[in-house]
């Protein structure tokens, strides 16, 4: 509370004063940042473990963080070769271990030799180890069938959400009716948000079809960018694939309309790939835009402008604590290219260790190497659970009344959509809360299971879901399954 004159002249002789920095005088931009997955719900979360520590009773034992792709979190076991090569580079006394095998001490050996001082704890440079870099476009060009990739394009970031940030950064300008729009998938990922409110950029919302398994109609990406050029001047567009929190894998077909639609309406391309890995329904198949963009030819090829992530943080790895990521730019501007450069520069470098595990993963045992056959066992068993995770969290879902779960395609999470009688919407209307929150916090406090609500990620008007990521273990993922659908009986029955 501000102090009048006469108060602030008392004050002052009491040695009191105003602070700086109030929740009026800092950066309203920041004040309009939300992001769900870490926002109100995980705080109580927090809370009721703290409670359980202190032996206070509830009715569950346990609080269940299914709020967070967090996969090593969840009980999900690292990758033995991964995590040999970074031990051996964080700690080199151990190459001389019998301990560990060749080809884990090779690449160790190798990653040191690109380090300054050979020691993961130098700097490296601003875009990242130059020896990484180029082991990232050979990765890229492998999974593309032989598609060039060109390391000066590439830029190692402190996971992929970093990279993301300073893409945004690049493209945010103007004011008023001229200010950056940029387009984000309805349900999206809060980080696109929050990014746009931080930046004071303008949130442009193109909605996917629920009816159609969370599909991406070119068609309602029109209508999002007509009504949207009324109030700003959109000029990027973000794709999540496999999608975060829907799950859905987009077909071929759509990724060369999307391609189309921005090149012909001259939006920047933001291609959002760190679940490429995770792919598990039958007959969906990951391809990436800059494998579809060159394939098309020109002048798509040649022009349509496209940043492209991915992560260490995902996939089979789950290394989300390493801070692993990179970005891959096509066609951007060189002078811009070099601005970009100048970002990162600021933050000196992306971790090193992070970028150490970057290089397993996109450089993994070859056939002869000694640690071939386990890395290939492991990381087939953590997509296979994956796999059958997704489909039993589809099942019970569509078992239970008043919920209805999409295929999980591909990612991490099931997005179901839930059923809530009028009389809990006007209970939530009441106590402040969004209809899908209060749901959430009454699961968190009946069962401890933490979910995240739909209205986080945004849905359509009158509908509600909550995002719930599928890592836990098989029959942790069961049991979480069939409570939260005896909840779901119970809330009904009782504002039925």
């Amino acid at each position: 509370m501000a102090l009048k004159a006469g108060d602030q002249s008392q004050a002052a002789m009491n040695g009191l004063r105003d602070k700086v920095l109030t929740v009026d005088t800092m950066n309203q931009c920041v004040r309009r940042v939300e992001y769900a997955v870490r926002g109100p719900i995980v705080i109580r979360a927090l809370e009721l473990e703290q409670e359980l520590r202190q032996g206070v009773k509830k009715p569950f034992t346990e609080v269940i963080r299914a709020n967070i792709g967090d996969a090593q979190a969840m009980g999900q076991k690292p990758i033995t070769f991964m995590r040999q090569v970074l031990a051996l580079c964080v700690n080199p006394e151990l190459l001389s271990s019998p301990h560990f095998p060749e080809d884990a001490k090779r690449r160790a050996e190798r990653i040191l030799q690109a380090c300054g001082g050979h020691s993961l704890g130098a700097y490296s440079i601003s875009s990242g180890i130059q020896l990484i870099r180029e082991d990232v476009a050979r990765y890229i060009e492998r999974r593309d069938g032989g598609i060039p990739s060109d390391p000066t394009n590439i830029f190692l970031s402190t996971g992929a959400s970093d990279a993301i940030v300073t893409v945004l950064k690049l493209l945010v300008a103007g004011e008023g009716r001229t200010r950056t729009g940029v387009l984000i998938p309805i349900p999206q990922y809060p980080l696109y948000s929050a990014t746009i409110a931080e930046l004071d950029a303008a949130q442009v919302n193109y909605y996917l079809d629920e009816e159609r398994a969370w599909a991406l109609d070119v068609l309602e990406l029109g209508r999002a960018l007509r009504q949207a050029r009324e109030r700003c001047r959109p000029r990027a567009l973000c794709v999540i694939n496999p999608g975060n929190p829907t799950g859905q894998v987009q077909t071929r077909e759509c990724i060369e309309a999307v391609i189309r639609f921005a090149f012909e309406e001259r939006l920047f391309l933001l291609a959002d790939e760190v679940y490429q890995d995770n792919v598990y329904a039958e007959g969906s198949q990951f391809h990436s835009f800059k494998k579809v963009l060159t394939e098309m030819g020109p002048p798509y090829a040649t022009q349509q402008e496209l940043a492209s992530f991915h992560s260490t943080s995902k996939g089979y790895m789950g290394e989300c604590g390493f801070r692993g990521g990179y970005v891959e730019v096509v066609n951007m501007d060189p002078e811009v290219q070099q601005q970009l450069q100048k970002l990162m520069s600021v933050r000196l470098c992306p971790p090193v260790p992070g970028q150490a595990l970057l290089d397993t993963v996109v450089s993994p045992p070859a056939p002869s190497d000694p640690s071939f056959a386990q890395f290939q066992a492991e990381k087939q068993a953590v997509l296979a659970d994956l796999a059958a995770k997704a489909k039993l969290a589809e099942r019970i879902f569509n078992e239970t009344p008043g919920i209805c779960c999409n295929p999980v395609q591909g990612a991490m999470y099931s997005f179901p959509r839930v059923e809530l009688p009028q009389r809990a919407v006007q209970r939530a209307q009441e106590l402040g809360l969004a209809p899908d929150m209060f749901f959430c916090m009454r699961l968190l406090e009946e069962t401890g299971i933490c979910v995240v609500p739909g209205s986080g990620f945004g849905q359509r008007e009158g509908t509600y879901h909550f995002r719930m990521t599928i890592l836990p273990p098989m029959e942790k993922l069961r049991q979480l399954l069939e409570k939260l659908s005896q909840f779901h009986a119970r809330f009904t029955l009782e504002y039925s």
